[in-house]
């Protein structure tokens, strides 16, 4: 049984102990592939390492983060566009808009966004999406770009059903990681009712930790509980929830080699 985790960010300093027994961990507990979201310069190196390392497991988004676009984002984009003249990448990301953080700056992290899906089509690459208090401006930015050349994950969705339809409208995979196991989450609610097809599993590793390690750094590994969640709610043995999100990983990301 294979999964994959479309997003974590295992070069994070919450693994600077433990990186490489974590990845075993994971890769023990039958995940497969890592998909590995940038967040911005500073990340880079470390990001290239662990590829390095591990040539045949991880792969490699470039983007910058929301949370990261600050006054010198012109540098920072003119970077991420350097990145990709000199490697390739399987996606741009993660990328998107946070309001949660700091609203003083949407207007450049909008312009941000809009500049990355446009890297994206340039180079036929799906975005990954950070969304959080901003679905009307992701929205908006994304009816924007709307088009068979944009494609890619709403990664962490943790909205309503119709913000869950809107977004696949817009041909997103939705990234379920652990969230889903929380009692106030609200997604299980609705998610059988959206097909499994359009459903990817992720951990964003070491953020947001499923029950019962709620509150706690978060590994890879714990894929396997989201899965299982998953599992329940749509009354489908493991095995087919693996299969087919891992599937719809390789819809999105490519054929990507697996072990």
């Amino acid at each position: 049984m294979n999964f994959t985790d479309t997003h974590t960010h295992l070069y994070s300093e919450a693994f600077d102990e433990d990186q490489d027994v974590m990845i075993q961990r994971a890769m023990d507990a039958g995940v497969t592939r890592f998909f590995i979201p940038a967040i911005d310069s500073e990340y880079t190196e470390r990001m290239y390492d662990l590829a390095a390392r591990y040539p045949d497991q991880v792969f490699l988004m470039m983007g910058l983060h929301p949370t990261h676009v600050k006054e010198n984002y012109e540098e920072e984009l003119a970077h991420v566009e350097a990145q990709f003249a000199s490697r390739s990448f399987y996606a741009v990301g993660e990328i998107g808009i946070d309001l949660y953080w700091d609203k003083s700056t949407l207007d450049i992290q909008k312009d941000a966004f809009k500049r990355q899906i446009q890297l994206a089509k340039k180079h036929q690459l799906p975005i990954v999406i950070h969304c959080r208090d901003a679905f009307d401006e992701v929205f908006e930015v994304l009816e924007s770009e709307k088009g068979d050349d944009l494609f890619g994950i709403f990664h962490c969705f943790t909205g309503t059903k119709e913000q869950a339809l809107q977004a696949i409208g817009y041909n997103m995979k939705l990234g379920i990681g652990g969230v889903v196991t929380f009692k106030n989450g609200k997604i299980d609610q609705f998610l059988s009712e959206i097909d499994l097809k359009h459903i990817v599993l992720e951990t964003d590793a070491p953020y947001l930790s499923p029950v019962p390690y709620r509150g706690k750094r978060n590994e890879s590994s714990y894929v396997t509980l989201v899965a299982e969640k998953l599992a329940t709610i749509y009354q489908k043995p493991l095995e087919e929830i693996a299969k087919i999100t891992s599937e719809n990983a390789t819809a999105v990301f490519g054929n990507v080699k697996t072990t």
